[in-house]
């Protein structure tokens, strides 16, 4: 029964990698605009005029060739994307390789949206935990209503509500872009490590404000419908203590349908929440993304975009297993 479930996933997976690089490829050549254009515009903002053949000649020196026929791009992509060579960028980052700027990019991108999105998580799950059990208590009356406010938020209105109370003034407490003092020089420094950290607080604040309020009114609606299964009110009939009926019986269940949006979350963290990026100057792969589709770049679109898709389909996997060994009626079903 294991190695069929097993053998299922693993041929969900591959479908849908395949359905998604192919989509990949199609999308961005369906959008207004194209590589030779964002070039030409470049250039001629610098003043120089360059005709569409010595264009052409620019970006088939880059890897790329417009006027080859599409199935064969298609083709060759798809090996790219398999083998790992995925290029050299065609935008912004001209001739730079895509697995440079990625891997500039990408640990930033883990730092900071993905602690925030984990500690969104495990504070959302453990107010909505109490508030599930303490059903019409103060926690209960008081945190729902407000986090139902702040989920609903926009990301950049509470960026710059937050930019405009703490970085903005003749003694700005916080800076409010990049992502360390341009002054330093990287390292494993306690100054260095200092300008990191403050230079992410505002934009880890604007991530958790608006991400936690999901996680705690999930968490609660799940508590308050466990806790009306009969398990639980035998547990409570023998008096085994109410911490352990709250976290071991009602709350392992109820947690349980939480942890495909957790996947799903952890799985977009690498697209990085690009308005937070792009609002406090942050260099990650967010502010990449952006970059790369104003600048039309193919390579590095299709690179990122890999990335979220591989990340959210392993994400995804790994949690439908742990779904399948914490949960009995899930080994049930097969």
């Amino acid at each position: 029964m294991r190695v069929r479930y097993l053998i299922r996933r693993l041929g969900f997976f591959v479908l849908t990698l395949w359905a998604a690089m192919t989509l990949n490829f199609f999308i961005p050549r369906m959008m207004p605009g194209s590589p030779e254009q964002a070039l030409r515009e470049r250039f001629s903002k610098g003043g120089s005029v360059v005709t569409p053949e010595q264009l052409r000649t620019v970006l088939a020196e880059f890897g790329f060739d417009p006027g080859k026929n599409l199935m064969l791009q298609y083709g060759e992509y798809l090996k790219a994307m398999v083998t790992g060579h995925w290029g050299v960028s065609i935008g912004s980052s001209l001739g730079v390789p895509v697995t440079t700027l990625i891997g500039d990019a990408l640990p930033w991108t883990l730092g900071l949206v993905g602690i925030s999105t984990v500690l969104a998580f495990v504070l959302g799950t453990l107010i909505g935990t109490v508030a599930g059990w303490r059903r019409g208590g103060l926690i209960d009356g008081i945190v729902p209503p407000v986090f139902i406010v702040t989920s609903a938020l926009p990301y950049f209105w509470v960026a710059l509500l937050l930019i405009s109370l703490f970085a903005i003034g003749s003694d700005p407490v916080l800076p409010n872009d990049f992502n360390y003092d341009q002054g330093l020089t990287p390292a494993f420094t306690g100054e260095f490590v200092w300008s990191v950290i403050k230079h992410g607080i505002l934009p880890a604040s604007t991530i958790l404000i608006t991400a936690v309020g999901g996680w705690i009114l999930t968490m609660r609606n799940n508590m308050v419908t466990t806790l009306a299964e009969d398990y639980v009110r035998m547990a409570r009939a023998k008096g085994i203590p109410s911490r352990k009926i709250m976290f071991g019986y009602a709350g392992r269940n109820a947690f349980l349908p939480n942890l495909s949006g957790f996947a799903m979350s952890l799985g977009f963290v690498i697209s990085g929440t690009i308005l937070v990026e792009y609002v406090f100057n942050y260099p990650g792969l967010g502010y990449m993304f952006y970059n790369a589709t104003v600048s039309t770049d193919y390579p590095l679109l299709q690179a990122l975009f890999l990335l979220v898709t591989l990340a959210v389909l392993i994400c995804v996997m790994l949690c439908d297993f742990a779904v399948f060994l914490l949960d009995p009626r899930a080994r049930t079903k097969g």
